[in-house]
């Protein structure tokens, strides 16, 4: 049975109690209806202008840092080859951890993103994943994750086995935040994963800003 966490809370993967040779992190959430307006027409209700919600994953060395930001472009660096994960660089060099693809309004139910992490065959030189999502576009959108609902992020071994789950619903201490630190996996010693659920929102729409702090 899935263990469900908490903000704060961690639990290990234990290598030999999950197949983690691919690992599946999914990620959903729905987004609040609005009103319409009074009387009548006040129950009913309409879809928000469409959320695009993008999940990104950083891959950090033993120092907590991302080593490679992909070839420099006009002065930064290109993110191309790198290692981060998102839309325009949807699979890791290494072929280890790839996205699915890009879901742009979290239709559906189940998983609405999907990163892939082989992590039993993921390099030594990769001590941990950070998780991050944003809503692309969402100050210039007006968009925040206060009107994002039942939000969620979990971890699927290889037989299909859900171990592991943190659900965030927004709530008006989102208003304005934009992009949110979601979870991390973290080596363990013997082949083992260590997930936390984190839960940290940032007001700034792109993950950029999130990057920084591993750089």
């Amino acid at each position: 049975m899935a263990v469900s966490l908490k903000k704060g809370q961690g639990v290990s993967l234990k290598k030999n109690e999950y197949d983690l040779s691919k690992v599946t992190i999914g990620l959903g959430w729905d987004v609040n209806e609005e009103k319409t307006g009074g009387g009548l027409l006040g129950f009913l209700s309409k879809k928000p202008k469409e959320y695009d919600l993008d999940v990104v994953a950083f891959l950090l060395n033993e120092n907590g840092k991302v080593n490679d930001l992909g070839p420099i472009e006009n002065g930064h660096p290109s993110l191309k080859n790198g290692d981060v994960v998102y839309f325009n660089n949807l699979k890791h060099f290494s072929g280890q951890i790839w996205l699915t693809g890009d879901n742009r309004d979290g239709a559906g139910s189940g998983d609405d993103e999907q990163i892939i992490v082989n992590l039993n065959s993921l390099s030594d030189k990769y001590t941990k994943v950070v998780f991050v999502v944003q809503i692309y576009k969402g100050k210039s959108n007006n968009q925040d994750f206060s009107k994002v609902q039942n939000a969620f992020i979990r971890a699927v071994d290889a037989r299909g086995s859900e171990m592991t789950r943190f659900d965030l619903s927004g709530d008006s201490s989102y208003a304005n935040h934009c992009s949110i630190t979601f979870a991390e996996l973290a080596r363990e010693d013997g082949g083992s994963w260590k997930f936390t659920a984190i839960g940290t929102p940032h007001e700034e729409d792109s993950f950029v800003y999130s990057l920084k702090k591993y750089i």
